[in-house]
């Protein structure tokens, strides 16, 4: 259910309709808009008098929402969300571009990379500690070594890193990391979701890989609903028919689709969602045009000897192209 106050309502007047909707055992969700204030009801609302509330003088309209998901719904929070990471953000008009190696490999390579992507035009720098490999053979990644390298490049360039948690067990192991990565295989890890929940740290949570777009959502409801409004989503493409030509679909409709139906960023990652290089800078340069608030890139220093996805990861130098191209594209949309 959700409440829209009339513009000038006192903050007394809002603040006892809050707690009266507490005393209810609802959830009140509060968006404060240029013109209007907005209270999202969350819980039972089948017996709430909508007509009593409707005839309050500081009420403009009431309406019930259908939408399983609440906290994440653009209905129950008008303006988009900006996520807020130091002096970095995301979302509003806020554009991010993330990027690095798909796993860290040593020191060397992760500064070198960082320092790289900076002078580029990225904003975040990525970078797998923990790795989900299918096969249990492959290169599981550092670890907590990992984390501790990413952080030294963190001091060596200023860029706020994202890297994935793979085991809430390991949450200790995050306290320095700037935004928690949510992969595909855990979007719907609801255990997980609700512990991120209570944390106040941004969490990037990507789709799943045959994830709907309402499963999306509803796995960011999780953590909205458990406290943590700090959600980025993300787009990495599905698993379809199609899996000779490309590592998985990507879903670009998602973008506007998303948009409609939330206040949260909304980012892209054509690495994962392609699997081969050759397609990342066109599908970044369509996902820039269709709206999206930000790109996860994958970069590495030596993609053919890389020990986790280098045949979609970007060169540097191929990374530097692609981020020019994206900063036209987002200049010529704004202008």
């Amino acid at each position: 259910m959700i409440a829209v106050l009339k513009h000038g309502a006192s903050p007394e007047r809002t603040e006892h309709l809050i707690n009266w909707l507490k005393e209810q055992n609802l959830g009140v969700h509060v968006s404060q808009g240029e013109s209007h204030t907005v209270l999202g009801l969350i819980g039972d609302t089948a017996n709430v008098d909508m007509e009593m509330i409707q005839s309050l003088d500081i009420v403009e309209t009431v309406t019930r929402v259908s939408d399983p998901f609440k906290a994440v719904n653009r209905k129950f929070h008008p303006d988009d969300s900006v996520i807020r990471v130091g002096e970095t953000a995301i979302g509003g008009g806020h554009f991010a571009l993330i990027a690095g190696p798909c796993s860290v490999e040593n020191e060397a390579q992760i500064t070198y990379v960082a320092n790289r992507v900076k002078q580029a035009g990225a904003n975040f720098l990525r970078g797998g500690a923990f790795k989900p490999r299918t096969s249990p053979y492959d290169f599981q990644g550092l670890g907590a070594e990992g984390i501790r390298l990413l952080l030294e490049a963190k001091k060596a360039t200023g860029l706020p890193i994202v890297t994935e948690l793979m085991d809430i067990r390991n949450i200790d192991l995050f306290e320095e990391v700037d935004v928690i990565q949510v992969g595909a295989r855990n979007t719907q890890n609801f255990d997980m979701l609700k512990e991120l929940g209570k944390t106040r740290k941004p969490i990037l949570l990507k789709r799943g890989l045959a994830g709907t777009i309402k499963e999306l959502l509803m796995s960011a409801e999780y953590i909205m609903a458990n406290g943590n409004e700090n959600v980025i989503l993300c787009e990495r493409g599905i698993r379809t028919y199609e899996s000779t030509y490309t590592r998985n679909t990507l879903d670009l409709s998602a973008i506007p689709v998303l948009k409609n139906l939330t206040h949260l960023p909304v980012v892209v990652d054509p690495s994962h969602g392609t699997g081969h290089t050759y397609l990342v800078e066109p599908m970044a340069l369509a996902a820039a045009a269709a709206g999206a608030d930000g790109l996860m890139i994958e970069v590495h220093n030596d993609p053919t000897h890389a020990l986790c996805d280098g045949a979609q990861s970007q060169t540097p130098d191929e990374f530097d192209v692609t981020a020019r191209k994206i900063f036209r594209i987002r200049e010529a949309m704004q202008g």
